[in-house]
């Protein structure tokens, strides 16, 4: 389970950019968001790759941990 901590998630829309994102890298992964803590779990994929996706959607990202 890949954990990140994303700044900049304030609606349900930003959830579905996020989700988007990942699966744009992980097709298949499961992605559980935590809209108010501003937590990402991925189930599976390279962490980096995958930050750098959510990156890309326009949010701040940093691993958790």
């Amino acid at each position: 389970m890949i954990s990140l901590k994303v700044e900049g998630m304030t609606c349900g829309h930003c959830v579905k950019a996020v989700t988007k994102a990942v699966h744009t890298i992980e097709a298949a992964a499961s992605v559980d968001i935590d809209l108010g803590a501003g937590l990402v779990r991925i189930s599976s994929g390279d962490p980096e790759r995958l930050a750098s996706a959510i990156a890309e959607a326009g949010y701040a990202v940093r691993p958790t941990g």
